[in-house]
């Protein structure tokens, strides 16, 4: 039976939204609480405890526990710590009618000094990005994360810190069992809270999903289970899978991985032995190398006000704008950059179909109608956006030159190169890859089509994030280490890839591009590299295993392939099938 009490319904979802609490669905809370609380001697404390799921869970786990002993009366030392007040007495409400007397300290849980008092720390931290995480409460952060001696920088979101934090109130050989965001795996702002637990326990297992595990909310989540604090360190961890939290009984065989560094992202431990073998072992040749080889990814720009600034051919003559007044622009949004290039013919057909194709940015002395405009804007308070306030004039754009290559961001699929034939400006929407002189034009003409290959598609889920509703995510620095042909590679394969130039244009336009990758493949993987079969096959599953679990933990319960079909889940298991 699951308590409520009087107290909480006068918090609200958006007052936990704010401060970052999320309750916990009662199968986490008891699966992590029942593998932490061991003894019914145990000291347990709750953090950021809300309406004290995992201290009721531990009522419960203590009471099996004595069921169990040899005549042992049961006096729990049960604690929590409580930010809000209304979740607190709550919390003390619901304890007392589970008949057990427990302390519920209101405070900021990083105010709490530690003491290596507990045997078990277990909750879900409380989740607040960087943006909303300031002040007070981030100083006291990451002096907290500090003591620990992990420095979090300004990125941290707040639970980072947390995790740090809470393992610092055990007892050696005590047990952290949390609920974290599975960005821990992925993040770089998470190195030193991968680096803490390695060293810091003798064991570390984590429990990952295929599903998303709280209703609503899109962020995906890993249980860590951490035992035999200060008695690390150790070189590995263990990784299970569930299908969602009620699946739990039903975890997979663990995987063993060796992250190298400890701090480097653990992405790779959701592959196979045979998937990673094959991705490692091109990535040790030099057959395969970073995109930051071929040159530089960076980001472009940023108007303040896109509505205002990128606009229609039409609304441009409408407005009696002069070409000085306008230059060449690859409309905001990617959904044009899924093939191989952006050619002037196609940057002409945009802009006759209604997309904004021109970048208002007199160069010199604005037109008539140009200054007509700027007027327009001031009096719709363009001029006040952020971006617009802190430069002079406000109505000119800091430039990025044109790009060699256009680059998407955020992927429902995968990254795309495209080669900016059109020489078109670029906003912030997609990223610019400057090329180096000596690599411009094999890269511009070929690199696009070489990076349509199952090792880079995999490299993609592996550096980039899962973001919300399923996208991925790639900033220049993770694009920086996108793992593409060699330049070498790619001009020894040069004829052939030519040839196949019309059948992936046809393929990329009709939404295909798992089946483009499959004639790189052949080109690459195969012909040139000699690689056999079964490793290619490798690389195809872990790239199709990881975009279902993203697409999946997004909301959706069939992945689309990009060649006409799907792949669907199946229960108690970490592989995929084909429908």
């Amino acid at each position: 039976m699951v308590l409520r009490s009087a107290s909480a319904d006068l918090d609200t979802a958006a007052l936990r939204k704010a401060r970052g609490a999320f309750f916990t669905p009662e199968p986490l809370a008891r699966y992590i609480t029942d593998w932490a609380v061991r003894s019914v001697d145990d000291r347990v404390l709750e953090p950021s405890c809300g309406e004290a799921a995992f201290l009721l869970a531990a009522v419960d786990r203590l009471a099996a526990l004595e069921a169990t002993s040899t005549g042992q009366a049961l006096l729990p030392h049960l604690d929590g710590v409580e930010l809000h007040e209304d979740s607190a007495q709550a919390a003390r409400e619901l304890l007392t009618a589970a008949g057990v007397e427990a302390t519920v300290t209101v405070g900021d849980f990083f105010g709490v000094n530690p003491g290596r008092q507990y045997d078990a720390v277990i909750g879900n931290p409380p989740y607040v990005r960087y943006q909303d995480f300031s002040g007070e409460s981030r100083a006291r952060s990451r002096a907290a994360a500090l003591r620990g001696g992990v420095s979090l920088t300004g990125l941290a979101s707040s639970w980072a810190a947390f995790t740090v934090h809470a393992a610092q109130f055990l007892k050696p050989g005590g047990r952290l069992g949390l609920v974290l965001p599975a960005e821990l795996l992925t993040v770089n702002y998470a190195a030193g809270v991968r680096t803490f637990l390695l060293q810091n326990f003798e064991q570390v297992d984590l429990v990952a999903f295929d599903e998303r595990v709280f209703p609503g909310v899109l962020e995906e989540v890993v249980l860590v289970l951490a035992d035999g604090y200060a008695n690390g360190p150790t070189d590995h961890f263990q990784l299970f899978q569930a299908r969602n939290a009620d699946d739990l009984a039903n975890t997979t065989t663990p995987r063993l991985w060796r992250p190298i560094p400890p701090a480097g992202k653990w992405t790779a431990s959701l592959l196979t032995s045979e998937t990673l073998g094959a991705y490692s072992g091109l990535l040790a040749t030099e057959s395969f190398t970073l995109l930051e080889t071929w040159g530089d990814t960076t980001l472009g720009m940023v108007t303040g006000n896109n509505k205002y600034f990128a606009l229609s051919p039409a609304r441009a003559a409408q407005l009696g704008l002069s070409k000085s007044d306008l230059l060449r622009l690859s409309p905001p949004g990617s959904r044009h950059l899924r093939g191989l290039s952006l050619t002037t013919a196609a940057l002409t057909e945009l802009g006759d179909a209604g997309a904004a194709v021109c970048l208002f940015r007199p160069a010199g002395e604005p037109s008539a109608a140009a200054w007509a405009y700027i007027a327009e804007g001031e009096a719709r308070e363009v001029d006040q956006a952020y971006k617009c306030q802190v430069r002079k004039p406000w109505w000119r754009t800091p430039l990025v030159k044109p790009a060699d290559l256009l680059l998407t961001y955020m992927n429902a699929d995968t990254p795309r190169l495209s080669a900016n034939k059109a020489q078109a400006h670029h906003l912030n929407s997609v990223h610019g890859v400057y090329l180096k002189p000596e690599h411009r034009a094999l890269g511009s003409d070929l690199l696009p089509v070489a990076s349509l290959n199952s090792m880079t598609l995999l490299g993609a889920e592996m550096v980039g994030r899962a973001y919300g509703g399923g996208m991925l995510k790639l900033e220049p620095k993770e694009a920086d280490l996108l793992p593409v042909p060699s330049p070498a590679l790619t001009k020894a394969a040069e004829t052939a890839l030519r040839r196949l130039r019309p059948q992936l244009v046809r393929l990329l336009a009709s939404g295909q591009v798992v089946s483009a990758a499959r004639l790189v493949d052949e080109v690459l993987l195969i012909g040139e590299l000699g690689l056999p079969e079964a490793e290619v096959k490798a690389l195809r599953q872990g790239h199709e295993e990881l975009t279902a679990r993203r697409v999946a933990r997004g909301g959706a319960s069939h992945v689309h392939r990009g060649d006409g079909g799907t792949v669907s889940r199946r229960a108690n298991s970490n592989r995929l099938r084909r429908p």
